[in-house]
């Protein structure tokens, strides 16, 4: 059997602010790898590390020190413009507040990161984001606003923008932050879906019960790695199916 391959790869990473006169290590030189088609959570508490290595995963950002590596390509050496190529190509964002355009169909905001790669004509561009809202069940909702959808269907509409540039990595942000128990349930079956397919998923959250829809966890605290371990994966669907409204807390 042949090994996955290694989308990322993170050597002695550090980031080190200036904050006044001291400097404060928010990374203090952690490493490790992530293999197509895992799906991993990112842990940690406010304070952990957590923000700054999504930033820096995410391109963010980038280290002070240390190699960061996404799909063949060291991103230390990189210009500005050379990094908004990659986080345009290679990775898909999938944020806590879905950061949709306000004024903007469904349709349109799935298209808008395919306006900035000037291979794709017009009219691919358009199938291409009616198959990734088909992918999240949306094909009802093309033409509607974000202030016409629910929560739940604003982060599918999310999710497909997330997918359209077929990206290397999806990277989400607390993508069942704002959500309640149901529709997150709802969120992580469909990325558990997209998992199975082979997408390679980051997930950072804080919830450990949503961390167990993944396949590993990597837990930060004050900037350190203190724990990276393979996890039993719990099946979200079936969370959802014996879910029950007064569970909520």
């Amino acid at each position: 059997m042949v090994a996955a391959k290694e989308v990322i790869q993170v050597r002695e990473l550090t980031r080190i602010f200036k904050v006044g006169s001291e400097d404060v290590r928010a990374l203090k030189g952690i490493s490790f790898d992530i293999h197509e088609g895992e799906f991993v959570s990112i842990m940690g508490t406010s304070g952990s590390g957590k923000s700054t290595l999504l930033n820096i995963l995410g391109c963010l950002d980038k280290p002070t020190s240390g190699e960061y590596i996404i799909n063949g390509i060291a991103v230390s050496s990189l210009s500005r413009n050379e990094l908004s190529i990659i986080r345009n190509r290679q990775i898909g964002f999938i944020f806590q507040n879905y950061n949709l355009l306000a004024r903007t169909s469904a349709l349109e905001n799935v298209e808008l990161p395919l306006l900035y790669n000037n291979t794709i004509s017009a009219k691919e561009r358009r199938e291409r984001a009616l198959a990734a809202l088909e992918a999240v069940q949306l094909t009802d909702r093309i033409h509607h606003t974000p202030s016409q959808l629910s929560g739940g269907q604003q982060q599918r509409v999310a999710i497909a923008r997330a997918l359209v540039n077929e990206p290397v990595i999806l990277l989400a942000d607390e993508a069942t932050g704002n959500l309640d128990t149901r529709t997150s349930y709802e969120i992580m079956t469909l990325l558990q879906d997209f998992h199975s397919k082979g997408k390679t998923i980051i997930f950072v959250t804080h919830e450990p019960d949503i961390a167990e829809f993944t396949t590993r966890t990597i837990k930060l605290r004050d900037g350190n790695i203190i724990l990276d371990k393979e996890i039993f994966q719990q099946s979200a669907a079936e969370a959802l199916a014996s879910y029950k409204p007064e569970q909520e807390h």
